[in-house]
Formats: C-alpha cells, structure tokens, sequence
C-alpha cells in the first residue's frame, strides 16, 4: 500500500501545527494505521545529551507509532529560531527539496499515513528562491490548514486557502485552534469560516494551557478522517 500523505500548514507561525499534526498522528492511529510525521524543515535547537534537538520534531516522534531514521523525519535541523531561510544562511545550510522530497518518500515506504508539518505560515521563505509553498507543490500532497482562532483569522485563513489553490494544491481540511479564549464573536468567526472554507471542518480546538496532543486526537472527528483515506474518484 502507497502511503497517503497530507500537508499541515498554517496561517501563521505560533497557531499550532505541530499539535495539530500530532493529534491527527494519534487519530490516525486510533484507526489502526501505521503513522509517522516529518517535519522538513525545523528551525530552533537545544542541546539534549549533548544531541541537537527540535521541539516539534520531538512531539512528532512521540506521537509516531513505528520508528523512522530521524534524518528522514527531520532532514533539516537549524539551531537559530529564526525564518527558515534565515537560519539557513546563519549554518551555511542550503535547503533542497529533492532531499525532502527523497526522505518524504522513505518515510512513506514504512508507514500508511506521513503528515508532514510545514514550517512557519505557507509562505515562509527557505531561501533566496524558494519557500514552503514551492515545498507543498513539489510534495503535492492534500493540504490540512490550522487557522488560529484570534482577531483577524478570517482574513488570514482566506489568503491562505487562496494561495493555496493558487498553487493547483487541494485543501482537504481545517482545524479551528482557539489561541485567544477572550476572542470576541468566536462562534460567528467559526460559522463565517465554514461557510467561505471549501473543506470540511476536522476539528475544534479549544483553548488549553496543557497542549496534549493525544487528548486533542478524541476531538477529531472520525468520520472526516476515513473519509480522507478514501481514494480520489
């Protein structure tokens, strides 16, 4: 069996990606599929043991259900918490997507489901000519957005879902992350982005100082993700 792959992305940094991308690993798993994440490309590192070590990569392993070589999971550590491109040129680090592309499909060699968590917001630059929306296309993988629910979600998650057709990728999914537990007319914001979001709604997230991963995995609805298993007609 090939793999089936999705993309997370966000509408911006800091809305939670990676919690999301490990819920949907726990939720896969739950349905009796053998899972594994990869994060392309990490910026941000301490020094575990004297290893190198990224926080979302860390949480994405947990989640895992098999064990992969961490250079496919995670092809491109940079220690500097900086954009991507950034932190690149600090390392002296070049960013390519064929290697990418290369440990993408390892990891699809061992598992049933990959979720592939982007860096930063879908536009992220990694480098002088590329940014993580040419690493979507190159992938082109289905596309899951978590919109962090706060002042001016509609707006970003719109621009977002636009960018994203406007690279021929297909948004499969949304999750609402509520960032802002102070939000005001959260329930309208939500309705406001079911109705303009071409996908389903997979979850929503409430607002929590304890981000469990596996916890977060039960408010995912079932249904919605055998559907995206189902193959394309």
């Amino acid at each position: 069996m090939t793999a089936q792959g999705f993309f997370v992305t966000g509408t911006d940094t800091g809305v939670g990606k990676t919690l999301v991308s490990a819920a949907l690993l726990h939720a896969f798993a739950g349905l009796g599929y053998r899972v594994v994440g990869m994060k392309p490309v990490a910026a941000g590192a301490d020094q575990i043991d004297g290893v190198w070590c990224n926080e979302d990569v860390l949480q994405l392993k947990a989640a895992a259900n098999i064990v992969a070589d961490p250079a496919w999971v995670n092809p491109y550590l940079l220690r500097t918490p900086v954009a991507p491109h950034i932190a690149a040129d600090h390392q002296g680090v070049s960013i390519e997507l064929p290697r990418i592309r290369d440990a993408y499909e390892h990891l699809a060699d061992l598992a049933d489901v990959v979720i592939v968590e982007g860096a930063g917001g879908f536009k992220v630059p990694l480098s002088e000519t590329r940014d993580s929306a040419d690493l979507a296309k190159y992938l082109a993988l289905p596309m899951i957005l978590v919109v962090g629910m706060r002042l001016g979600c509609i707006n970003h998650a719109l621009l977002t879902a636009e960018a994203i057709a406007a690279r021929g990728l297909k948004l499969v999914g949304w999750v609402a992350n509520r960032l802002d537990p102070e939000m005001a007319a959260y329930d309208e914001n939500l309705m406001a982005l079911n109705r303009r979001l071409a996908c389903p709604l997979l979850a929503e997230l409430p607002y929590s100082n304890q981000l469990d991963a596996g916890a977060m995995a039960a408010l995912i609805v079932p249904k919605r993700l055998a559907e995206l298993m189902r193959p394309a007609a």
